[in-house]
């Protein structure tokens, strides 16, 4: 990616968000653009109107952090865009010396058993490229749809933007997409060497109308809990609250539990799904003894 256009897209699209009595000006007269102008986010962030207009230009090169602070407020930035806005300004600075990017990692026994031992409760594993790395039984029944079609290579974002049994899976498809879209956002903007990532992004850009719409509004997210519902097609509408963990031993890897209301139609269903699970996996034992 571009990193000034990058810069420059997302400084943009803040700024055309705001409206002068959100900012408490006066907005006066006929405005040619949508939200505030150059120079009013210059005053509002106490920098002359060249400096502003330099950093939408996509130059975040030796701004302060008091200028990025100031500049945040004035552009009502949320926590993660506000996380965003400094990596991208990290990412403006002077190349740090580079740490030598740690081998791919794979699944270690204990993480496994770790994850298998939790059997009331669908977990899976992924990383920053939205990529499924692990998961227990019941987090592999529940997406099965996604990692059973291997023209989504058991990653997220394919499975929604380019695998049309999305829409059935994801009620709330709209939503997903969008925080989708959002998250990898914040991800490219934490690693933009990350040629893996990058790849991915310049895929759906290309094969998604509808993920290039969502990309351009430069929208970010953290992806740390909520409510996720899943029309699973072998037992139905499932609702769940969802927790996202951070895996320290490996910073690109995020692990998450779902968890159903107790006594609800979703813990039923998934105690179905569980069934079926074991059931399939023991006939896929019995064949392979055969």
């Amino acid at each position: 990616m571009d990193h000034r256009a990058e810069v420059a897209e997302f400084l943009r699209t803040r700024r055309n968000r705001i409206t002068p009595d959100q900012a408490g000006l006066i907005g006066g007269g006929r405005r040619r653009v949508p939200g505030l102008r150059r120079e009013e986010v210059a005053m509002l962030t106490a920098v002359s109107v060249e400096y502003y207009a330099r950093m939408e230009r996509g130059d975040l090169a030796g701004v302060s952090a008091e200028v990025l602070d100031a500049l945040a407020r004035a552009l009502q930035l949320d926590e993660a865009e506000i996380d965003h806005l400094n990596d991208l300004a990290r990412a403006a600075g002077p190349a740090p010396v580079r740490r030598k990017r740690p081998a791919e990692q794979s699944v270690t026994p204990s993480l496994q058993r770790f994850l298998d031992a939790v059997t009331g409760a669908p977990m899976w594993v992924r990383d920053r490229r939205l990529d499924f790395v692990a998961a227990n039984p019941l987090g592999r029944a529940l997406y099965a749809p996604m990692l059973d079609d291997p023209a989504n290579r058991g990653n997220t974002a394919r499975f929604v933007f380019l695998d049309p049994a999305s829409r059935n899976f994801f009620p709330d498809w709209e939503k997903n997409a969008s925080d989708i879209v959002a998250t990898l956002r914040i991800y490219a903007g934490q690693n933009p060497l990350d040629k893996k990532l990058t790849d991915l992004i310049g895929e759906l850009v290309t094969r998604s109308d509808t993920f290039r719409l969502r990309w351009a509004a430069h929208h970010v997210r953290h992806h740390r809990g909520g409510i996720k519902r899943i029309c699973h097609p072998a037992v139905g509408d499932l609702e769940f609250s969802y927790e996202a963990m951070d895996l320290p031993a490996n910073p690109d890897w995020f692990m998450f539990a779902y968890t159903a209301e107790p006594g609800s139609p979703t813990e039923e269903r998934l105690k179905l799904l569980g069934s079926l699970a074991a059931s399939d996996q023991a006939g896929s034992d019995t064949d392979a003894r055969r």
